[in-house]
């Protein structure tokens, strides 16, 4: 496992922030109530672990394949639903959503190798990113990649709580599958656009890992 270089600066703030506060409780109180000493240490330590594992890497075997197209988070799918797309395709598109608990893996990655041809950031509202309406209106960045005749928009949608969306690519460059195209801070949501037809090879509330689970077949 590795750390991802978008926590290094929280991790550091996390850490000093651990440090200096529990130095200042055992000064004042550690020689009268130790307990509660103790206890605040438990506390946030529990804190500063929780956010170095938000920004882990685990290592894994990534799935590489031309025909299919990869998972581009880890998470649980929330939606698979046919949609009218109004920001690029203008018609009707195949939507498969899934969403990521402030306890998954929250790189993202590119679901098919291709070029980028439409990358776009939209400022928006910080709705749950459970919430039907956090697609259209919440923050987001939308980027489509496309392959031969084919183009598929993936969607980072910040939540409730991730008000942070990082995206590595530009228009025009060479992408790989399953290489890293950006990362989301705290809990958030990640929306496939496919062509109406793919073949499926996920289910609604099933749990899939980014890179490695292959949601359907080009």
């Amino acid at each position: 496992m590795t750390i991802h270089r978008e926590g290094y600066k929280s991790i550091a703030i996390a850490t000093m922030l651990f440090c200096v506060l529990n130095v200042v409780i055992f000064w004042f109180l550690g020689t009268t109530v130790l307990w509660v000493c103790i206890f605040f240490l438990a506390i946030t330590l529990a804190f500063v672990l929780f956010i170095v594992s938000f920004f882990r890497i685990p290592a894994r075997k990534l799935t590489i394949n031309d025909g299919q197209i990869i998972c581009p988070a880890d998470g649980k799918v929330v939606v698979i639903e046919e949609t009218i797309d109004e920001e690029y395709f203008k018609e009707k598109r195949l939507q498969v959503s899934v969403f990521m608990s402030p306890l998954n893996v929250h790189v993202n990655r590119n679901p098919i190798s291709g070029e980028v041809v439409y990358n776009q950031y939209h400022k928006g509202k910080y709705l749950v990113a459970w919430n039907p309406k956090s697609s259209t209106e919440n923050e987001r960045h939308s980027v489509v990649i496309r392959k031969g005749n084919i183009e598929i928009l993936v969607k980072q949608i910040a939540g409730a709580v991730a008000k942070r969306i990082v995206n590595y690519l530009e228009v025009g460059q060479k992408v790989e599958q399953c290489q890293e195209m950006g990362f989301i801070k705290f809990g958030s949501r990640v929306d496939l656009l496919l062509p109406v037809g793919t073949k499926l090879n996920v289910q609604l509330n099933e749990v899939v890992k980014g890179g490695v689970t292959v949601i359907g077949t080009l």
